[in-house]
């Protein structure tokens, strides 16, 4: 349980203890408290501006928030046909749906198009997952994608200096061009790294160069990659190669930043 803090310096702020016990992200917290659906000791909050010690009985939706467990890392084979939200307002089946029974509540760690497939990672403890969101932490995504139409090498090979697409800036993609089918018109397989991860951005940079993508496969994001893990699987990162990947997050963590 949770003891509301005296003073401004002590415990931590409530949407952090609420991201770092998997509840949610910080951001989709402080609307949660907002709209009065989260107690600290029997009482509605209605600012997200409030420190709580570990003494504290924290509830969301009227059930008790546990305090957070060791941080732990998941990959997971994200199908398509799924959107990458806990909700969905149009009644979609949902990642979180779909997820293996035996895993604890998680977040995902940015997301996946509806019909992207491939490599999502999700952890239980939501600082990690927004630390691993920032640009700064400047790891790769890898993708495959298929597309239909001519594929020119040249623009492709550009596409290292960046491109500029109704006004947004995509920086630095490598795009290599693995193979070429001709069963039903042209179609290849192209490979993409990228750091950004704009909203849609692989799509939008393929109908930029005139290309249709018809299948879009992430493959790894930093250091880990997808592997064998089969369409709808789930695997545990060990602690120790989570802790040696992330290190820079762990040591904010233990310094309490």
């Amino acid at each position: 349980m949770f003891s509301m803090a005296s003073e401004e310096h002590k415990g931590e702020r409530i949407a952090k203890v609420l991201a770092r016990a998997g509840v949610c992200s910080r951001r989709e917290a402080e609307k949660l408290i907002l709209a009065g659906r989260v107690r600290v000791n029997g009482k509605a909050i209605d600012s997200p501006a409030l420190n709580v010690l570990s003494s504290d009985k924290v509830q969301v939706d009227g059930k008790i928030v546990a305090q957070a467990e060791g941080t732990r890392l998941f990959l997971y084979h994200k199908p398509p046909g799924l959107v990458t939200t806990h909700k969905d307002e149009r009644g979609r089946e949902t990642v979180f749906d779909a997820l293996p029974k035996e895993l604890p509540r998680v977040v995902s760690v940015g997301r996946l198009d509806l019909n992207t497939e491939g490599l999502l990672l999700l952890t239980n403890d939501g600082g990690l997952a927004r630390y691993l969101e920032l640009p700064a932490t400047g790891w790769r995504r890898r993708y495959r994608v298929r597309v239909h139409g001519r594929v020119d090498s040249g623009r492709l090979e550009s596409l290292k200096k960046g491109i500029t697409i109704e006004g947004v800036r995509y920086k630095s993609i490598e795009a290599t061009l693995e193979a070429r089918t001709e069963d039903s018109g042209a179609n290849s397989w192209i490979s993409l790294t990228l750091r950004e991860g704009k909203n849609r951005e692989v799509r939008r940079v393929m109908e930029a160069l005139g290309l249709q993508v018809t299948r879009l496969i992430r493959t790894d994001y930093g250091p880990f990659s997808l592997g064998k893990l089969p369409r709808g699987g789930a695997k545990e990162i060990e602690e120790k190669v989570m802790r040696a990947q992330v290190e820079g997050y762990f040591r904010q963590k233990d310094a309490g930043a």
